[in-house]
């Protein structure tokens, strides 16, 4: 079959599970060759991947594997639900997309072709969810006292502990962690010490 731009290609679905690999090899049977299974024949070169990842605990290595194999290949992230973390690490290790299996047949067909043009593809329900994560926190907006403290509250120190620590009053302590999880936007100490960790100076 000689591939046009509505054409996929050599499409590979990488999956141990029949069930899966039959709807989608039934799914794309007219657009392309396709083969279901573990691994492609010997010797095929897929010019796309469809990866199904829903039962990885971690599937960002696999893609990369992937990705490293079959740098030319178009690969696809396939899971059974609107996945929005398994779609977040599929993306972040290098998949061009994320299908899953509630989408209509038409749908996919145009995702894969989309993707191959260079566009990444994702449900338009997973996409707000993507695009609203929080961007990373400028701690300096804190006052040099504030991430003193938040820096023991990080290391799993009380209250009393920290005021021990730098030789002021548990009192003292308390008004300056109001005052920075008012000025970061959270509610307590745990969520203070998360945003803290994961949002090194």
């Amino acid at each position: 079959m000689a591939e046009t731009e509505s054409d996929p290609g050599g499409i590979w679905i990488h999956s141990g599970y029949p069930v899966v690999s039959l709807g989608l090899t039934e799914v794309l049977k007219g657009e392309a060759e396709v083969h279901p299974g573990y691994g492609p024949p010997e010797g095929w070169d897929p010019h796309s991947i469809i990866y199904y990842c829903c039962d990885a605990e971690e599937p960002a290595d696999e893609i990369r594997s992937l990705r490293s194999r079959y740098p030319e290949a178009c690969l696809l992230a396939f899971g059974m639900h609107a996945q929005l973390p398994l779609a977040r690490a599929a993306l972040g290790a290098g998949a061009h997309g994320f299908i899953h299996a509630g989408m209509q047949p038409n749908e996919i067909v145009r995702a894969l072709n989309v993707a191959r043009k260079g566009e990444v593809v994702v449900p338009r329900e997973l996409l707000k969810g993507l695009v609203e994560e929080k961007a990373p926190v400028d701690l300096a907006i804190l006052t040099s006292r504030q991430l003193e403290i938040l820096r023991l509250v990080s290391d799993g120190l009380t209250n009393s502990q920290i005021a021990q620590h730098l030789y002021l009053s548990e009192f003292t302590i308390k008004q300056h962690l109001r005052s920075a999880f008012k000025t970061l936007g959270v509610r307590n100490r745990t969520e203070a010490a998360i945003l803290f960790r994961s949002n090194p100076l």
